[in-house]
């Protein structure tokens, strides 16, 4: 009697199984913290502004789940509402800048010449300002606040959305299908529209995945400084800015927070590297 062996999975396929693994841990992660966002905003185990003085730096399950800070208030119901708000001011942030740039990108692509230079030329202005200092540009003339934060992380990301989406679309008007549609005399509005942007969105939104991250990163490094919503509504970055006084004595109240940021830029990086192998099929293939 023969034994057969099953065969060895090929490296291709193992490497695409891999990338769908990673698209959907991601995915996993994600759709966890935008319940646990949602959640907070219609209950929390405490009330996160609630001081209990006397259960002051209390260890995780000596009161509550995770513990308290140094004013008693609950560090679960803490993180929950810090998931919201750090949440949707990266969404937000990441939704207007990934708009403008996408919208400035395609049309640079479509009148090229003076027009492309000068865009080029201002993003490279605008790289040479980080997003942090910015936001405290900005608070100087608009004061500390969420619309500061999100304003001031939508301005960084305006010129990488719109260099991603120039770099597409000019690869989308030298197609044959663009070229046959400049021929039969479609403006290029029309171009754009129709056959442009449906062929780049792909790119738009693995790169918007991957700027979720980052954004989740600029904007706990915003709270930080003070310069992302005010107290007493928490964030994760303001979290941590408050436990390093207490670190020795109450360990968690840094690592809690910190794990909260670490897990959901690996979850937006995940997901985007997972959607990149999905709608790109050179990655695929590569």
């Amino acid at each position: 009697m023969v034994e057969t062996v099953a065969p060895a999975l090929p490296r291709r396929s193992r490497f695409r199984v891999l990338r769908r693994t990673n698209l959907m841990l991601g995915a996993l992660i994600i759709v966890a913290l935008v319940c646990v966002a949602i959640v907070s905003l219609f209950w929390t185990p405490v009330p996160p502004a609630k001081m209990q003085i006397i259960h002051k730096l209390l260890p995780p399950f000596g009161f509550g789940l995770l513990g308290t800070d140094q004013l008693g208030h609950d560090v679960l119901s803490m993180l929950m509402a810090g998931c919201w708000n750090s949440l949707s001011i990266s969404v937000s942030a990441v939704a207007i800048g990934g708009t403008l740039g996408t919208i400035i990108g395609v049309t640079v692509a479509a009148q090229r010449g003076l027009l492309e230079a000068l865009v080029m030329r201002a993003c490279d202005v605008i790289f040479a300002l980080p997003p942090i200092l910015s936001a405290m540009i900005l608070g100087a003339f608009l004061g500390t606040g969420r619309e500061t934060a999100i304003i001031a992380i939508a301005v960084f990301m305006v010129p990488v959305f719109a260099r991603g989406a120039l770099a597409s679309a000019l690869q989308a008007w030298s197609r044959d299908y663009v070229l046959a549609a400049r021929a039969i005399g479609n403006t290029q509005l029309a171009i754009t529209v129709r056959h442009v942007l449906p062929n780049i969105m792909g790119s738009i939104i693995v790169q918007a995945t991957i700027q979720l991250g980052l954004a989740i990163l600029t904007e706990a490094g915003l709270a930080y400084l003070g310069l992302s919503v005010p107290p007493p509504a928490p964030t994760w970055g303001r979290m941590l800015a408050d436990a390093q006084t207490y670190f020795q004595a109450a360990p968690w109240l840094a690592l809690l927070p910190g794990l909260a940021i670490a897990l959901s830029v690996l979850g937006f990086n995940l997901l985007g590297d997972g959607l990149r192998d999905l709608l790109d099929p050179r990655e695929a293939t590569r």
